[in-house]
């Protein structure tokens, strides 16, 4: 099992990195909150948990030990498995959701990609007493999906999966998708993001 990984960043894309560890290329997939801290040819250590199927064997990393911890926390519920547990960190800060679980707020949870009512009750009933809530403030800015808007919450979260795959941060998108409060289809909501990420 492989526990970290020191290297270059050789290619940053998207949802992964491609990292050059003495002449080796390992591609390992990360949060957006971990791609962020990146740059182009600078050396970094990624917190590694290696996922083994019987046809893939896929890298995930982690900038902090936090975001590592949590990640195995997740992934030991039910129904949650790597990918939806990623998804989950690319939404929202591991404060936030440290504090959702705490609080037992399902319907915060429930906006979660991946996350229906369920998993959420899963993830409060599994976690609520094994998660360190030591570094959360109230502070902490929240999920932009916890919003109550004019906008149904499958707008946002399309909308939100479309800005990212053209390649913007949640970081980016969120503070966008809060203004979009009057958008009524999920195009819409883009063509507004658009324009405001742009400038115009």
């Amino acid at each position: 099992m492989i526990g970290f990984l020191r290297g270059k960043v050789a290619y940053l894309y998207t949802d992964c990195v491609l990292l050059d560890v003495h002449g080796v290329g390992y591609r390992v997939y990360l949060a957006d909150s971990t791609r962020r801290k990146l740059r182009l040819h600078e050396e970094t250590t990624l917190f590694t948990h290696m996922s083994v199927r019987e046809d893939d064997i896929t890298l995930y990393g982690f900038a902090s030990e936090d975001e590592y911890a949590l990640f195995q926390q997740l992934i030991s519920v039910s129904g949650i498995g790597p990918k939806v547990a990623l998804g989950i960190l690319s939404s929202i800060t591991v404060e936030s959701l440290c504090r959702a679980i705490q609080n037992k707020q399902v319907t915060v949870l429930t906006k979660l990609p991946g996350i229906g009512k369920k998993s959420a009750e899963r993830l409060v009933l599994e976690l609520k007493d094994k998660l360190s809530f030591a570094h959360t403030t109230p502070d902490d800015e929240e999920l932009f999906l916890e919003t109550e808007s004019e906008v149904g919450d499958d707008i946002l979260s399309e909308a939100q999966a479309a800005l990212r795959s053209l390649g913007y941060s949640d970081q980016e998108i969120t503070p966008v998708l809060r203004k979009a409060t009057k958008c009524k289809a999920t195009e819409e909501a883009i063509k507004f993001a658009l324009k405001q990420l742009s400038g115009f």
